[in-house]
């Protein structure tokens, strides 16, 4: 009998050490999943697993970086502000840099679009514009213009 009791002590801790290492390697991990981003004018998508709590500008920058590796036409480049992220399953709105990949509750599908650069209005280029036979009412009134020709 006291040999089963040096034997449950023994088990006993060991146990406990198990269930405690299980428990910490489940809390530790982060739910991953696969993610697919399909990209404006390229031929295929892009896939690659993410954390769900990665933000939506370091999964740009990861997008950016394998459609670069994998040598991907058009050339895009890296600054991950010039690039917008939506879900493909609908929703007209892009996902904001700092939100969490993951909470969109489960969307794995996205479109990765280069943002529409307008051009700056400097004092030059608006001089330039209202001189006289530039700009869109000058070309409006030449395209409008008849010329009646003799016969």
């Amino acid at each position: 009998m006291k040999k089963m009791n040096v034997i449950e002590k023994t088990t006993l801790p060991v146990d406990k050490k198990k269930s405690n290492a299980h428990n910490n390697n489940t809390a530790g991990k982060k739910n991953r999943f696969l993610i697919t981003i399909n990209v404006l004018g390229s031929a295929g998508p892009i896939r690659f697993v993410v954390n769900e709590e990665d933000l939506v500008a370091a999964v740009i920058e990861t997008a950016l970086k394998s459609y670069a590796r994998e040598g991907r036409l058009p050339v895009l480049g890296f600054d991950v502000n010039n690039f917008l992220l939506y879900c493909s399953n609908g929703g007209s709105d892009a996902l904001g840099p700092m939100e969490a990949i993951g909470s969109g509750g489960g969307i794995r599908n996205f479109v990765l679009c280069k943002k529409q650069m307008q051009p700056q209005m400097t004092e030059g280029r608006s001089k330039m514009i209202n001189q006289k036979g530039h700009g869109w009412k000058a070309w409006l009134n030449k395209s409008l213009s008849f010329k009646i020709l003799p016969h």
